[in-house]
């Protein structure tokens, strides 16, 4: 190895263009002279002459001695050339040897562009003005930003709360520094770049290491698991063995010895083939099967019920496990059990016997034909699983005709979810009918159960349903046919057990061939069609629905009004009612809060209602002339004069007036009215519609 010393004369050392002028030299003479040379400065290791990065690195400044050596036979003819090459100063005029070094230039800074673009760890670099130099892939992916919108800009722009320009200042590397960007976990190293004592930028190196900190999460939580199982199964009163595939006990619970009176290291290690070669273990262990209801006596005197089941991991047989218990333990649950399901058919059946029957339909006021045929089908409804669809104009009361088939039905005590589909917006539907996994979409932080889920067991009643989105139609089919479903963002198929039924205010018919609504969901929905007529076509209740809600009115708001007068009585009548119940219950609750009188009069009512009459009954025949009003037991007596006459029994009158026939009998008694029955009286047997009385 032949060795010879340089002095560095350029006043600016080995700076890079100088660097790959040498660098290019060393490949000629290496070329040239079939040798390699090496160089080697200060005490640092020597590095090669033809790679420029680490001849850079080395930062050779004017008047450092750098040494050269190489071996082979042309050796010291290369050294000097090199050496006086070194000591020159590099003025280079030859155009072929310049594209030569800008060749090594570019080379050199092809490779370091690719080595940054190949880290896997993001690489973010500053000049000492702060502005971005270097971004590479990787930062781009954990940083959620494009190098091309950063690159050339300050850093303060593109990342307000990076500590990368306080590096630059201080010249204080930052390590091992943890954060969040975009819900992942980073740690950083920040390291100041200094030439010459001076900041000349600054470098960041980040790992995302989320992964690393779910692992750790998981490590974690298993050990809180393992942790919570061995306390449970130290706690249980269930004796409990575990053994493995090859049939050693790894496992037995301080129940296990207290049931036995086994000492424990006459167990633990031992080998079932060799205790009990015969005994359940050993068959679990070799069928692969569990052996339940095993009885047996240990030598003790102690006699047992064991149950062993399989461990299967992976599809493979990972060992057994047993759990026994003394049969005077299993005796005496069964005669507790036995005692507490006596109790409580015998608490039951008092509860039965002096509770009054609940009236499902009770909310419902009315008694026309077109209700009762209506409650009738919901009553029917009530008792199977059917899809339920009830049909009828705004107001006409069709959540209480749901609630009645709910609380009427087996499902009484499994909860009612109301779901209005036309209030609820679209791209919220189906995360509330469905529900929603955590991280689902934007702003889903938790798992959320949607309101199929939360009616298991239970009804749900899906409110106009005629609003409904077709491909949310789609979905709501599915779950009619399968009864199952997926969250938002979930892949697990959920079953529910629940009643469906829908309501709407809307021509489904029409929607149907207008390619509004699924006819194959239409189908689905329209097993048990119950039509609820409009107030117009029920104007015998008016009188029942007035009563009702003048009632409750008075009792809500704590006034004293004493009565309806006949004319206004007449106009209610005579309205046509497009707004139907809930219209002549804003309108009564309207009047019964303004009103000052002791008698509600048709100036109390709004105008319109006075201005849109139709024809209608005149109720006038029902009162006398006489302008003055009479107490409301004349009213009574007329009308129900009037009912007996014209259907002639009590049963008849009392569904028309909605009361029971005991109830009109005993007020035709009360008023002298007997003779008014003209046919004779049956005694009629038979299921009663349930509605209020209310009278």
């Amino acid at each position: 190895m032949v060795n010879s010393k340089a002095v560095i004369k350029h006043n600016k050392g080995l700076h890079t263009r100088v660097a790959a002028m040498v660098v290019q030299k060393s490949q000629e003479l290496q070329e040239k002279y079939k040798v390699s040379l090496y160089f080697h400065y200060q005490n640092r290791e020597k590095v090669l002459a033809n790679s420029l990065i680490p001849l850079v690195s080395l930062r050779i400044k004017a008047g450092d001695e750098l040494w050269v050596s190489s071996s082979g036979e042309m050796a010291e003819t290369a050294i000097a050339e090199m050496v006086e090459f070194l000591e020159s100063d590099f003025l280079i005029s030859d155009v072929d040897t310049i594209n030569k070094v800008d060749n090594v230039l570019q080379n050199n800074s092809f490779t370091a562009e690719h080595v940054f673009n190949s880290m896997a760890n993001g690489l973010l670099v500053i000049d000492e003005n702060d502005i971005i130099t270097v971004f590479n892939p990787a930062a781009e992916k954990i940083i959620g930003i494009a190098a091309a919108d950063v690159v050339g800009k300050n850093v303060y722009e593109s990342i307000p709360d990076t500590r990368l320009p306080l590096v630059n200042k201080t010249m204080v590397p930052e390590l091992g520094c943890r954060q969040v960007i975009s819900n992942s976990v980073i740690i950083t190293n920040r390291t100041p770049i200094i030439v010459e004592g001076q900041s000349k930028g600054a470098v960041a190196i980040f790992e995302d290491i989320s992964s690393l900190e779910n692992i750790t999460h998981e490590l974690r939580e298993v050990k809180e698991l393992k942790e919570r199982l061995h306390l449970i199964l130290e706690s249980v009163q269930d004796g409990i063995c575990v053994v493995d595939k090859l049939g050693y006990i790894t496992y037995v619970n301080p129940a296990y010895l207290r049931i036995t009176q086994i000492p424990i290291e006459k167990l633990v290690g031992q080998n079932i083939a060799r205790l009990a070669p015969r005994g359940s273990r050993s068959k679990a262990l070799v069928t692969g099967k569990p052996v339940l209801g095993n009885i047996c006596c240990k030598p003790n005197g102690q006699t047992i019920v064991s149950n062993v089941n399989p461990i299967i991991v992976d599809g493979e047989l990972a060992g057994v496990v047993s759990v026994i218990k003394k049969i005077s333990e299993v005796q005496a649950v069964m005669d507790k059990l036995n005692e507490v399901t006596a109790r409580a058919e015998y608490l039951e059946q008092e509860l039965r016997r002096t509770r009054k029957p609940v009236k499902a339909f009770d909310k419902f006021i009315g008694r026309s034909g077109k209700v009762l045929d209506a409650l009738a089908v919901a009553a029917k409804a009530a008792e199977g699983h059917a899809t339920v669809l009830i049909r009828g104009e705004s107001g006409t009361g069709k959540e209480l005709v749901a609630e009645g088939i709910h609380f009427a039905s087996r499902r009484v005590n499994g909860p009612f979810i109301r779901v209005n589909c036309a209030a609820i917006p679209v791209s919220l539907l189906e995360s509330e009918l469905f529900g929603h996994e955590k991280g689902a979409f934007t702003g889903a932080l938790r798992r959320k159960l949607g309101n199929f889920e939360l009616a298991d067991k239970g009804t749900i009643f899906l409110d106009e349903i005629g609003d409904m989105e077709k491909n949310m139609q789609a979905k709501i089919l599915r779950v009619l046919q399968k009864k199952e479903f997926q969250r938002v963002g979930g892949e697990e198929m959920i079953s529910v057990d629940v009643k469906i039924i829908a309501a709407t205010h809307r021509d489904l018919e029409k929607m149907v061939l207008d390619g509004g609504f699924r006819e194959d969901l239409y189908y689905r929905l329209n097993i048990i069609p119950i039509i609820l007529p409009p107030l117009r076509e029920r104007k015998e209740d008016i009188p029942l629905l007035v009563e009702y809600f003048f009632n409750k009115m008075c009792s809500e708001l704590g006034k004293k009004v004493k009565g309806l007068r006949q004319d206004a009585l007449e106009v209610l009548m005579r309205y046509r009612w497009p707004g139907n119940v809930r219209e002549l219950e804003n309108i009564m609750e309207r009047v019964i809060t303004l009103t000052e009188e002791p008698y509600i009069g048709v100036d109390a009512l709004p105008t319109y209602l006075r201005e849109e009459l139709i024809g209608g009954t005149d109720f006038s025949a029902l009162f006398t002339a006489d302008e003055t009003i009479l107490p409301w037991d004349a009213y009574e007596k007329t009308i129900i004069n009037m009912a007996l006459k014209k259907y002639g029994s009590f049963n008849k009158a009392a569904k028309v007036l909605g009361l029971t026939h005991k109830t009109v009998a005993a007020k035709a008694r009360k008023y002298n009215l007997e003779k008014s029955v003209t046919w004779e009286k049956k005694m009629i047997i038979g299921k009663k519609y349930q509605a209020q009385e209310l009278f």
